[in-house]
């Protein structure tokens, strides 16, 4: 059962994720996002976009990978294979473009557990960095540009369920 304590618990601005023109279009190639706005610069640009444009559920990338500093606490108490993702929402605040460095704070909101299955959910707000600023300063209010926020529900499973 998930570590109920850990409800309420922030995690510090993450290392910068620097997003990549090739793992835009291999992530759209994946998923099916054919706009080009997604695979060619000439298209991005033409639309006002400064580069290509991810497809909206690339902040996943992002926020699994801020995630994991949860996931892997051996005191939050999830054993991975028995975690389902059970939701995930995703707010946007402007489109993430190849070039963004972005960064995650990691807010676990909800840890409830009612007969052998836990719901967690997580909130990962995503910041695009200032272009200067290599390391988000944990004294800082906001490290950057709101980008998009992911909000993560993960049913977990009790060893007897």
């Amino acid at each position: 059962m998930a570590n109920a304590d850990f409800e309420g618990r922030v995690y510090p601005a993450d290392a910068p994720y620097s997003v990549g023109r090739e793992k835009i279009r291999e992530f759209a190639v994946a998923v099916g996002a054919k706009h080009p706005a997604h695979h060619e610069l000439v298209a991005a640009r033409g639309l006002g976009y400064p580069d290509l444009v991810a497809p909206p559920t690339f902040a996943v990338v992002v926020a699994q990978r801020t995630e994991s500093q949860y996931i892997s606490d051996p005191e939050a108490d999830i054993d991975f294979s028995r975690v389902v993702h059970a939701d995930e929402r995703f707010t946007h605040h402007r489109p993430i473009v190849a070039g963004d460095e972005l960064t995650t704070v990691l807010h676990v909101d909800r840890v409830v557990s009612r007969g052998m299955i836990s719901m967690v959910t997580t909130r990962c707000e995503i910041y695009a960095m200032p272009q200067q600023v290599e390391v988000p300063s944990p004294e800082a209010e906001s490290p950057g540009e709101h980008v998009a926020t992911v909000v993560s529900t993960l049913a977990i499973r009790g060893e007897d369920a």
